[in-house]
């Protein structure tokens, strides 16, 4: 148990609650997860954390679902609104996962259009919305990349935070995975589960990885609001890296990447070390001329991270060891989506990326 527990774990920012975890863990039965995502652009990097930990928690017995959330793209507007270059963005991200190396056959994919021809679900997000403030709703909506003011723009986004709890009463899962922006309506759900008899959900909860801008942490403003305008994000390609981008285009963002000497927060680079390369490799070596203190081989992130904050490792080195190795992760996604098929989609998605 405490090898699938500490699998689980590993590089999440939280889980509400360990205890719980450790619990069901404890209790021998199968564990039901799940995962959403908006089909709504090119994969980038960010996306490999939670793909990471969905691979962590297959590895670890968890039974996944992965839903592709259609509709809750298509009520954010995402793509132009075009339900069909929707669909073909969310089979593109799962044929992703599979060059991930996280085999489709080990997961369920769910596609949101199966949940909403059945009356039982929209019974649900009838329940949730009386069960919910309209200005409870509307905080919520930061879930879906938007601020509380932007409910204004149309009636239906009210309906997303509603909808994202109703699917995880509707799968019925023990956990829901998610980036710490899907906070809310992880907590909603949990709050309340007991009116609906419904089990509460363990909410687990992965990093969201800074753009290659960096950030700045602001006074007076919740971290979640600083990540919101710092992560990468597909609607600022200049900030990303894209799993589809050439061996010289990963060097050359990551050479322009954020990175100062000795500084840890809100560092890209050393964020995709920590939850992307040491996440695929049990080593990291930096490569120098003897009279820079010739090559060095940290075992753990822990060690890589404490060397640069002492300033015993030079950014540029950091980042040329870094494109290569994140480049090593990225060359089998590459090669099976840059077929003609694919560069079709690719194309059609590009043109149409909104927020």
């Amino acid at each position: 148990m405490e090898n699938r527990l500490s699998l689980i774990s590993r590089n999440t920012e939280e889980i509400v609650t360990l205890d719980e975890l450790k619990k069901k863990l404890e209790s021998g039965n199968r564990l039901t997860g799940y995962i959403g995502f908006e089909p709504s652009g090119i994969f980038h990097i960010g996306w490999l954390i939670w793909a990471q930990k969905l691979r962590d928690l297959i590895e670890a017995g968890v039974q996944m679902k992965v839903l592709v959330a259609t509709w809750h793209a298509w009520i954010n507007d995402k793509l132009g609104g075009d339900m069909e270059l929707i669909r073909s963005a969310g089979k593109y991200a799962i044929d992703v996962l599979n060059a991930y190396g996280i085999n489709t056959s080990k997961f369920q994919v769910i596609d949101a259009e199966e949940l909403v021809s059945d009356k039982n679900y929209w019974e649900n997000v009838i329940r949730v919305a009386k069960s919910t403030t309209l200005a409870r709703m509307k905080r919520s909506l930061t879930i879906m990349g938007r601020k509380s003011d932007e409910a204004e723009l149309d009636t239906s986004k009210l309906f997303y935070p509603a909808m994202q709890v109703s699917d995880i009463f509707y799968l019925d899962v023990d956990i829901a995975l998610g980036g710490t922006d899907q906070r809310k309506a992880h907590m909603l759900a949990r709050e309340i589960a007991e009116k609906f008899s419904r089990k509460k959900v363990i909410a687990i909860h992965t990093p969201l990885l800074v753009g290659l801008k960096g950030g700045q942490r602001m006074e007076n403003v919740e971290i979640d609001e600083v990540m919101a305008e710092a992560k990468m994000s597909k609607s600022k390609p200049e900030t990303a890296i894209f799993v589809t981008d050439t061996e010289e285009e990963v060097e050359s963002k990551i050479k322009a990447a954020y990175c100062p000497k000795g500084v840890i927060e809100f560092n890209p680079v050393l964020q995709i070390d920590k939850l992307i390369v040491f996440s695929n490799f049990n080593s990291f070596t930096i490569e120098r001329e003897s009279k820079y203190g010739g090559n060095i081989t940290f075992n753990t992130y822990g060690e890589l991270e404490k060397a640069f904050a002492e300033g015993k490792v030079h950014p540029m080195d950091l980042k040329t060891a870094t494109a290569k190795m994140l480049n090593q992760i990225l060359d089998p996604i590459r090669k099976k989506v840059n077929t003609d098929m694919y560069k079709e989609i690719i194309s059609s998605v590009n043109k149409n990326i909104t927020r």
